[in-house]
């Protein structure tokens, strides 16, 4: 099963096993990590579920849509690696995929 590593806001590594047909927000809020709130269920309209992804799987990662990027411009934490977790459709391709979640707005 492809694994996804997550890195809480404390520094702390996990790493879980991702079920087919996830999406990185589905896989990190069903492995229990309370801090991605995910508040909009993964409709992308809120940007509670900002991640940073490790920069050598960006090119891996779809083409970011422009809601997507409406939505990280409202967050202070926003970097070249922001992408929100629930616009992330996990594949066996990125198995071994790195992300951190970003810091609270």
């Amino acid at each position: 099963m492809p694994k996804l590593t997550v890195v809480n806001r404390a520094g702390e590594e996990s790493t879980i096993d991702v079920e087919d047909g996830l999406t990185v927000m589905e896989a990190i809020r069903d492995n229990g990590f309370d801090e991605l709130l995910a508040l909009c269920g993964g409709c992308c309209s809120c940007a509670t579920c900002h991640v940073l992804v490790d920069p050598g799987f960006m090119g891996k990662l779809p083409q970011m849509s422009e809601d997507e990027d409406d939505l990280l411009e409202s967050s202070d934490h926003r970097g070249e690696t922001s992408r929100l977790a629930c616009q992330i459709a996990f594949t066996t391709d990125l198995d071994g995929l790195k992300v951190t979640i970003a810091p609270e707005d």
